[in-house]
Formats: C-alpha cells, structure tokens, sequence
C-alpha cells in the first residue's frame, strides 16, 4: 500500500509511518517524478574514497546540491574534478534512504564549456570519416626500425624529453630532429601544418623517415590545435608515416583518427618506433590471451550468479548503491578505530622499550670481559701440558730408534763389510779372492784384500 493509499484510511484510525517507509516513498515519488536531469554548478567538497566512488556538491550563488559519482560511471570522465571546476553533471534525482539525505546521483560529468567543443568535434570527426581520412587502408606503415624521426612539438615542453629519454634508453643510435612549433593557442593549428609541411621537403636531405606529431595533457581546450581540420589534412598529405602522441591515454583528438598510427602518449610514441617493439607485443598479446580466457570464465561464471540473485532480488543495483555508501561510511568507522589501535600499540611499544633497558646488555659486558682475561691464562696452561705430552713422545722415540739403530749393533761388536762399490757383502759369492773390501766397526773402519774364501760347511754355495 502506497502512502497516498494509506492516508485514505486516516479515519479508520491512526496511521504510524517508519522512517525507513517514508524515505522510500519519498525516493520513489522523486525517482518517478525526476527521471533525468542536468545540473551545472560549482564543485565544493570533492571526496574521493577507496573504494572509487565520489562524494560532492554543486553550488550555485543561492543554493546547494548533494551529488554521488559511482565508480563505474566517473572512471569514464576524461578529466581530474577539484573543488572549484564549474561542470555540467547529468544523472537522476534521488534519496539516500539510510540519512534521508536529497542527492543527485551523476552519470555523466563533463566541464562548463566543453559541450561545443565536443559537438564540433563530432561533426568534424563524422565529415572526415565519410571522406575516407581514417581508413586503414590509407593508412602508412610506420615500423620500429627507424634510424632518423622528426618530432613536431613545443621545444619548452617536456614531451621532447620524454621521446629522447625513451630512444635514448631502448635504441640510442636513433636520430631525433626537433621542429619546433606551438601546440595551443589561435597560432598553433598553422604553426603544425607548416612543420610538417618543412619536414616533408627536407625528408629527402635530412634523411627523415617518419614524424611524431604531439603534446602533454591538457584540458578539451588546451588540445583544440590538434582538433583542427588544417591539422588534420596536413597529417593525411604527409609523405612521411605519423604518428599521433597528443595528451594523456584517455585523450582523442582528430589528429589521433587521421594519424598513420596513434600512441597514448608522447613516451609510447618513442615505444612503438624503437626496435624490438615486437618482443613486447608478443608479450602482450600472449598475456592479453591469457587474460581474455580468464576474463571470459570469470564473467561467464559471474553473469550465472547474476541471473541466480536477479530472480531473487528485484532491483540488486539499487541496493548495490545503498551498500556502497554504507560501505563508504564504514571505511571512515574503520581508520578511526586503526588510529585508536596505533595509538594503542605505539603505548605498549613505549612500555616494552622501557623493560628493555632494565634488560639492557651493558650489564652482562664487565663479566664477559672477566671471562675473556681468563681465556690467555687457560691456553697457556694448555699449551705447556701439550708440549710436555710430545715431549715425552719424543724421548721413547728416540730410544726406540736407537735400540733399532745400527751403530749401536756396531758398538755391540758386530761390523758391516762392503766391497768397493759401498755394497753390503752377505756371501762369500759376492767377492772374488784378491777384491779389496771395507769392513766398518763402531769406532772406524778397516780396508782388507780377500786372500781365501772359505764356505761353511752345511751352507747352500
């Protein structure tokens, strides 16, 4: 029953309402009644959470307006809200039922001022394009292995930088020739044809090979020069392959369209125009493959859970909405209560650095030091006990030796006799009757001449 419905009933008896009743009746009669609308205003009070959503106001001389910008709507604006820009928002009245609270929940955001130049850009953009300026086909290959490229840029920007730091980084024998010219202002739509023009004639005697045609990021403004139909017939009569750099990734301009190639941005450019371009891309697509695959089985396993909770659940995004704001009030519940624990964290780390200097090792160094002294006292004493212990090894050894030595056999009264040669003579074969031979004796030697043998009887000869 409706609220309208049950107001009928008053005089049956009295009628209570809950807060949560009114808010969604309240929502529903403003949601039914305001399906769209556009607001131009003043942005104050920008807030930007984790969790990608915005929270603003737009106010005019008179009045405010609470507004909420979800994720998936503000990732596709095309420039960065501070307080202060003065935009266009477009979306539908609502309220947030949890606080009551009026809003505009915004689908589309875009700054004051840049509507015509988007329509202007459209209605160039669709006359070129039936003219045959964006075709692939018309289109020149550009290639990687380029040896000289002219830029057409601002000399004071640092879009210049940027293309030298990266051919200086991937491929530093290229040769870069700046054509300097302005990339805004009513000068610089002129100024652009007329360098690419002077970089078409000198092709030839410079050697160039190919053109980056670019500049930073900008406001829609900013970027106008590129936006140029001048610009843009110039680029398509180039002899030279073009490539486009103009702004940041999200940016497009005319330029990008009629361009032999487009780079998001003036370093991509000096990317894709150094050699082994292709390693990346290989790269990339395999992985861009692989993410496909993945991406595919997620979404198709997503999209079966989606048609399971829609049969449950009438309207999920609404209530999507709801929980993402009470997902957002959470979050700020949550670093209150993570600065209370560090506060009380860096407490209790206060008192344990306290017990650590009762704990401190400055005490245990004066008897470690006493245990060090101790130590030369220690391996002295060692020391002389080895020495002693090899020692007395020495002194059996030596006696073991000379109780095995020959001299001492000699001293005994044995003698060795050797022939000439110093060769022990063990048998009466080993010399001959008249040989000279030398006997040694413990206390000298003797030289004799062999005048008999004779073999003792029950020897082998």
């Amino acid at each position: 029953m409706s609220l309208l419905e049950r107001e009928t009933d008053v005089d049956a008896g009295r009628i209570v309402y809950s807060v949560s009743e009114v808010n969604r009746l309240a929502r529903e009669l403003m949601e039914g009644g305001f399906p769209g609308a556009v607001v131009e205003g003043e942005i104050t009070g920008l807030k930007q959470y984790r969790s990608g959503h915005w929270y603003f106001s737009l106010q005019d001389r008179d009045a405010q307006l609470r507004c909420v910008m979800f994720r998936g709507n503000n990732m596709a604006v095309r420039f960065r809200p501070a307080d202060g820009d003065r935009v266009i928002a477009r979306g539908s009245l609502t309220i947030y039922e949890a606080r009551g609270d009026f809003q505009l929940k915004v689908t589309a955001l875009e700054k004051s001022g840049s509507g015509e130049l988007r329509r202007a850009f459209e209605l160039l953009k669709a006359r070129l394009q039936a003219e045959g300026l964006f075709e692939q086909a018309a289109k020149k290959p550009v290639g990687n292995q380029l040896r000289h490229i002219g830029v057409i840029t601002s000399p004071s920007g640092a879009v210049l930088r940027d293309i030298v730091s990266v051919f200086r980084r991937r491929f530093p024998a290229t040769r870069i020739t700046l054509i300097p010219t302005a990339v805004q202002g009513e000068a610089a739509p002129a100024e652009i044809c007329r360098a690419i023009e002077i970089a078409n004639t000198l092709r030839g005697e410079l050697g160039l090979e190919a053109l980056i045609v670019g500049r930073g990021g900008g406001s829609p403004e900013d970027l106008q020069a590129f936006n140029e139909e001048s610009v843009a017939r110039a680029i398509f009569a180039s002899e030279l392959p073009v490539t486009s750099a103009v702004g940041h990734e999200t940016d497009f301009s005319i330029a990008d369209f009629v361009a032999d190639q487009r780079a998001p941005t003036p370093s991509a450019a000096a990317e894709l125009m150094s050699p082994s371009q292709e390693e990346y891309f290989a790269r990339l697509r395999s992985d861009l493959a692989k993410l496909r695959s993945r991406m595919t089985n997620v979404l198709r396993r997503q999209r079966e859970r989606l048609r399971l909770i829609a049969g449950r659940c009438r309207s999920p995004a609404r209530r999507l909405e709801d929980h993402a704001q009470a997902l957002d009030e959470l979050g700020r519940r949550m670093e209150r209560a993570q600065s209370n624990l560090l506060a009380e964290k860096r407490q209790h780390l206060d008192l344990r650095g306290q017990a650590l200097q009762h704990c401190s090792p400055a005490r245990a160094i004066p008897r470690l030091r006493a245990s060090l002294a101790e130590f030369p006292r220690r391996l002295h004493r060692s020391m002389r006990s080895c020495l002693e212990r090899q020692g007395a090894l020495l002194t059996e050894l030596r006696r073991t030796l000379h109780s095995t030595s020959p001299l001492h056999t000699l001293a005994r009264g044995y003698s060795i006799t050797m022939d000439e040669s110093a060769k022990v003579i063990r048998s009466v074969d080993d010399v001959a009757e008249g040989a000279r031979i030398v006997t040694r004796l413990a206390d000298g030697s003797l030289r004799s001449t062999v005048i008999e043998r004779n073999v003792v009887e029950g020897k082998e000869p």
